[in-house]
């Protein structure tokens, strides 16, 4: 390395908890390939491949709900037991937002 020089410093990536608002950023979308008929998260030079349960809270990861009330949601379809759901979803959500595939605000837009 030259000297002088230091290498870019990387954004802290979000802390998602109950209350975190997530969202996908620009280069990251979530789509349905017909080709191999199932969900795709498609982020630059890569797919990945959710299952179903990470499908069920991505495509209700839409900026303005918080994690809790996606997770209350998904509880009374599922009929399931909302702390179970809140922590698979919470390690789902870090585990993207550790890659930079998902961003977090503390508060949905307008609050």
């Amino acid at each position: 390395m030259a000297v002088g020089i230091r290498p870019a410093a990387r954004a802290p990536r979000p802390r998602i908890t109950a209350q975190s608002v997530p969202r996908l950023p620009r280069h990251v979308k979530l789509r349905f390939d017909k080709t191999r008929d199932r969900w795709v998260i498609l982020v630059p030079e890569r797919v990945l491949l959710p299952d179903d349960t990470a499908v069920a809270v991505l495509q209700r990861v839409d900026g303005m709900r918080r994690v809790c009330d996606i997770v209350d949601e998904l509880a009374r379809l599922y009929h399931a037991d909302p702390a179970l759901i809140l922590e698979d979803s919470i390690a789902l959500l870090q585990d993207l937002a550790d890659k930079a595939f998902l961003l977090a605000e503390t508060e949905p837009p307008d609050a």
